[in-house]
């Protein structure tokens, strides 16, 4: 099953996707720049072998749902993350707010 949620951030809707797998779930929540995901995200990948795409993420770990990760610590992020201000440590949502 996959859910699509909104979420209003200082006025603008984010979108959170939620998608349940087998033993499983996936939890992105994404703005027009960037994004925010649980523990499957790679963030080596993206700063090394996708580096060129320029590619702003969070990855936080150990959350189960979407409220959850909206308010994790984030415990890595891109180098085009880190460009914006954000950087590990910071809560979900601050991270986004800063991707708005």
């Amino acid at each position: 099953m996959i859910r699509l949620i909104p979420y209003v951030l200082n006025g603008i809707t984010v979108l959170g996707v939620e998608v349940k797998l087998p033993k499983t779930t996936l939890l992105a929540v994404s703005t027009d720049k960037g994004y925010i995901m649980c523990g499957a995200l790679d963030v080596g990948l993206l700063n090394e072998k996708l580096a060129d795409r320029g590619i702003v993420a969070g990855r936080a770990v150990g959350v189960r749902t979407l409220e959850e990760l909206l308010e994790a610590p984030l415990e890595s992020v891109t180098v085009e993350a880190e460009k914006l201000g954000i950087h590990a440590g910071m809560k979900g949502t601050d991270a986004l707010q800063l991707m708005i």
